[in-house]
């Protein structure tokens, strides 16, 4: 079939399932050679080969919906796996119809005053601050805001993790299978992010300790942030590598180079751990009265130093300690080799 050269034309996306990228009234435009969509969305390739081969055939779009009787010209793009969209020609230039106009119009204000609202509280977050105001209020505009009422469960262990939560007030608990709370995420603090990182299941129910107000981002929308915002995509995936540390701790699986803070396990656990888990390393710490460093050989200390104390007392005193840093590293000192336990 002859192809002619690629016309301009405007699509909208009216039925949307499962798309990964784009989302119901999403416009399509083909203009001086390109197909232009949402600039923080990535480009679809099975899209792009559809609309191209609709644009480059004449009869494909030789005529207007007023001028075929009413009779749209709709077209899907082909799927990919379960996922597909249905989206129809509008017209040459422009977003076309009055309804979907009205629509995006509404939107626009419903995020335009939800913005005014939250950008202070969002521009003061750590997971925000590399992004310059231009591109948070982009970031925004994708947010959902919502108020949980206290002891309500917002995500279950081991169902599909589809949402990224903000705090923005408020405080909620993080618990485990027994139902035993293993910690708190207070104001400014993210969850959700590990099972969108890693596609597993959320690995802990976590609830409401009191009213918490939260921005929330769709799966779809996450994936697409952190194509278009690299900044954001290091920022998470130290997180992750930080609460899956925390988490390793906690289970004795303790690793070389392995980093934390005390706020997220105490020294006592922290001990512990490497106790029954027979680990032959170096522990040190940076705390607000000085450095320490504890050596354990199969689990037993052979040496501790804290500021004025030395063995017993420096791990009593270190027992008693709850804010810092700590690094764990494999391998003692050879003088340690064959020291006794400390007791």
């Amino acid at each position: 079939m002859k192809k002619d050269k690629y016309r301009d034309a405007v699509f909208v996306i009216m039925e949307e399932c499962s798309c990964p990228i784009y989302d119901l009234g999403d416009e399509l435009k083909v203009q001086n050679f390109s197909l232009v969509t949402s600039s923080y969305k990535a480009s679809c390739l099975h899209l792009t080969a559809k609309i191209a081969d609709i644009v480059t055939v004449e009869k494909n779009l030789s005529g207007s919906p007023q001028k075929t009787g009413g009779q749209k010209l709709q077209f899907d793009c082909g799927g990919c796996g379960e996922s597909k969209i249905f989206f129809e020609y509008k017209k040459e230039k422009d977003f076309a119809t009055l309804q979907m106009k009205m629509l995006k119009e509404a939107q626009e204000q419903r995020n335009s005053k939800q913005l005014k609202q939250h950008f202070e509280a969002l521009r003061k977050l750590d997971i925000f601050k590399p992004l310059n105001d231009s591109s948070l209020i982009d970031l925004a505009l994708l947010l959902e805001f919502k108020t949980i009422p206290q002891n309500k469960i917002i995500v279950k262990k081991g169902s599909p993790g589809n949402q990224l939560y903000i705090i923005l007030k408020g405080k909620v608990a993080v618990t485990n299978s027994n139902n035993s709370k293993i910690a708190e995420l207070k104001e400014g603090e993210i969850f959700g992010e590990m099972s969108l990182l890693s596609g597993e299941p959320v690995s802990s129910s976590i609830h409401t300790i009191e009213e918490t107000q939260v921005a929330t981002l769709s799966v779809k929308h996450f994936r697409n942030i952190l194509k278009g915002y690299h900044i954001l995509q290091f920022f998470l995936l130290k997180l992750l590598v930080d609460r899956s540390q925390t988490a390793a701790l906690r289970t004795g699986n303790i690793t070389s180079g392995m980093t934390g803070n005390l706020a997220d396990i105490n020294t006592a656990d922290l001990f512990q751990a490497i106790n029954l888990a027979r680990k032959t390393g170096t522990v040190q710490l940076s705390l607000q009265d000085g450095k320490a460093v504890v050596f354990f050989r199969e689990g037993d200390i052979v040496y501790a130093r804290y500021a004025k104390y030395r063995q017993k007392e420096a791990v009593s005193a270190l027992l008693n300690t709850k804010n810092g840093h700590f690094g764990y590293t494999r391998g003692i000192p050879k003088e340690l080799e064959k020291a006794l336990p400390i007791g």
